[in-house]
């Protein structure tokens, strides 16, 4: 048995009232495969270091949000939303006539992994969750900022207009890589940045080796749903005793202790949760990927295990002990 390659892929293309949902179908194209969702601001290209080290009898469906890579924008006048966002698992799972799936997701797709397990427990078998457990609370301090998006995102609208008939500024992609690497605050170090870039820009028609942002600016503006400690509880609770593994990045500020609660729950009440940390910031799986997959893979053939008869506990045990997966 083997693992994924970045050259295995079936282009996929989903169609929506709004355009379509593009993404990457990786390895086995015969069974339902784990559906990955990137993080807020990011594409597919975000699981590039991490599909290689994923086992091969199961494949990877990486979809772009609407608004990111190479998925259709939402139409002129509409606002980015998690209660939005989060269709696009349902939207998949019709497509393909799934009545079960199995969800990965980094961030803002961790976010949306959570939500859609807990409101339809029964569609999914497992969950994994990169360096994320659950949205922001409300709080007071944030309707300040929440009410300057507002005027942002009409701001937003109008730079979408004038790139219509006027080419957005553009910049060399040493450049690029630099804008994207601060806008992280270097969670995405340079060398990395090219993975996330590949599907963020277009190439300029006005100067050679020049490029510009192609994403959707309004998404920058989105809502998440309203929550508060009471109701994040209250929804993990429907998850029972469903396969949830939560990675942490040893310096990312996105698991604290507002999450205490709902982690205490899942370790008293689940069996199946595991919870493990990782030297990194907050997209370790890209910049670690080695160390995640130490943890995803053991978890993906416990709870989506691979034929009988096609491979050797005895030789996976092995390999894991040696570091090798």
């Amino acid at each position: 048995m083997g693992y994924l390659s970045l050259r295995d892929y079936d282009v996929v293309r989903i169609d929506t009232p709004f355009g379509h949902m593009m993404g990457h179908w990786y390895g086995n194209r015969k069974d339902r495969p784990i559906l990955a969702i990137h993080g807020w601001q990011d594409n597919i290209g975000t699981f590039d270091t991490l599909i290689p080290l994923l086992p091969d009898y199961l494949g990877v469906l990486c979809m772009d949000m609407p608004g990111h890579g190479y998925s259709s924008n939402l139409p002129p006048g509409m606002h980015y939303s998690a209660d939005d966002w989060i269709l696009i698992i349902s939207r998949v799972m019709k497509e393909y006539k799934w009545s079960k799936v199995s969800l990965m997701g980094h961030s803002l797709g961790g976010v949306l992994s959570y939500i859609h397990t807990a409101l339809a427990p029964q569609t999914v078998d497992m969950v994994i969750l990169l360096d994320i457990t659950l949205p922001p609370f409300d709080a007071p301090e944030c309707i300040p900022k929440i009410g300057s998006w507002m005027e942002k995102h009409l701001v937003e609208e109008d730079r979408n207009r004038l790139a219509e008939v006027q080419e957005p500024p553009s910049y060399t992609m040493e450049q690029l890589r630099v804008v994207l690497s601060r806008g992280t605050f270097n969670s995405v170090p340079l060398e990395f940045a090219q993975h996330l870039l590949n599907r963020s820009v277009r190439k300029s028609s006005l100067y050679p080796n020049r490029y510009y942002f192609s994403r959707d600016g309004r998404t920058k503006y989105h809502t998440l749903l309203p929550f508060c400690a009471e109701k994040a509880l209250e929804l993990i609770k429907r998850v029972k005793d469903k396969p949830y593994l939560i990675i942490k990045g040893s310096g990312s500020p996105f698991i604290d202790s507002r999450c205490d609660e709902v982690l205490n729950y899942l370790s008293e009440n689940n069996p199946n949760f595991e919870f493990y940390e990782v030297e990194g910031l907050h997209h370790v799986h890209l910049t670690n990927a080695a160390e995640c997959a130490k943890h995803i893979v053991p978890f993906l053939r416990r709870y989506r295990p691979p034929p009988m008869g096609s491979w050797s506990m005895a030789v996976e045990e092995t390999k894991v002990a040696k570091g090798k997966l």
